[in-house]
């Protein structure tokens, strides 16, 4: 038997004022965040009225795929759930459980490795198979797509636009911080560790050799952990201070850690790291994510196709085709372990 849907899994976001609050405690629940952490984030998402754009991004995007699914003669209907927020995942799939499905794809909103990029993910199915039961569908999660051409290509024109009228500006690839201890335990026991970040880096080193960028730094944004926890650094602020102090007069920000402009993009550059750059006097610009290019859509229906026609998985790298699971189970036993 074949597959018979696509599962798109995101993370969620409130979308309206009353649920902000909800949303943040849904995401930390279990965490030990005090509500003042949350009131502190919560600003940030009433700052745009209680919104986040993730959910219409995704939505925008799920069109986009299944206009490109209906181009190329593929009958997979696209079901939307998220882990954190209506619509859930566990409603998802008891639809599609409702409507028959038995076997499904799954491509999660990540392109890369780690606990939270991909391992959080399995954890997502196994908890919404089992929240469904004995008629939940068999979930196979697609691939890690970091290195793919068409998400390479999708940024390197993005930069090289964010670089148009801006002259010598440092390029800047910025991706979401994460404890110290979760990335050096990112990848399978024996690897040696740090498979996240090791992505992140090679994303930015295929984005730029495409662009024509000779010269540029890695940093990382919205960290939400306490002082005492050591996480991925420089951050994107710090980072642009150290700009300005060695006479640095532009910045262009790649977000190459996220597939779209979610808030954490929005805020995070351009709000904070755009602001930062504008006390200094110093000329700034974002390039954009790849979630409404239409080579995004042509990526998620060519994961698509590696599992119901054999296509060749396109790479661009040597890292491991990695994250493709089923039913929750992880790539290897041990493979990104949840910080402590």
């Amino acid at each position: 038997m074949g597959y018979q849907a696509l599962l798109w899994l995101s993370f969620g976001g409130p979308e309206g004022p009353d649920e902000v609050m909800p949303f943040l405690e849904n995401v930390t629940r279990g965490r030990g965040v005090p509500p003042e952490r949350l009131a502190e984030v919560a600003v940030h998402y009433q700052h745009f009225g209680g919104v986040s754009p993730i959910n219409r991004l995704n939505r925008e995007a799920i069109a986009a795929v299944e206009k490109e699914l209906a181009a190329q003669g593929i009958d997979l209907p696209v079901y939307f759930g998220n882990r954190n927020w209506q619509p859930l995942a566990e409603d998802a799939v008891a639809r599609m459980a409702a409507d028959g499905v038995r076997r499904a794809l799954v491509f999660p909103t990540s392109a890369y490795g780690g606990y939270s990029a991909c391992r959080q993910y399995d954890e997502d199915i196994e908890r919404v198979r089992a929240a469904v039961g004995e008629n939940a569908p068999e979930l196979t999660k697609l691939r890690q797509f970091f290195d793919h051409p068409l998400f390479v290509s999708a940024f390197a024109d993005a930069l090289r636009t964010a670089h148009d009228g801006l002259a010598n500006a440092r390029t800047v690839f910025t991706a979401h911080s994460v404890p110290e201890s979760a990335d050096q335990a990112s990848g399978p026991p024996g690897e040696g560790g740090r498979r996240y970040s090791r992505q992140i880096a090679e994303a930015a080193r295929l984005v730029a050799a495409d662009a024509g960028v000779t010269e540029y730094d890695v940093v990382w944004q919205s960290r939400s952990g306490p002082a005492r926890i050591p996480w991925l650094e420089p951050d994107i602020v710090d980072h642009i201070d150290a700009l300005h102090a060695q006479g640095v007069k532009a910045v262009v920000a790649c977000p190459v850690g996220f597939v779209s402009d979610h808030l954490e993009v929005i805020w995070d550059l351009d709000n904070e790291a755009a602001g930062r750059a504008a006390e200094h006097g110093m000329g700034f610009a974002r390039a954009a994510t790849p979630n409404a290019d239409p080579r995004f859509a042509e990526l998620v229906v060519e994961l698509v196709r590696e599992h119901i026609a054999g296509a060749r998985a396109r790479k661009l790298s040597d890292f491991p085709a990695a994250g493709c699971t089923v039913n929750g189970a992880p790539c290897a036993t041990g493979c990104c372990q949840p910080a402590r």
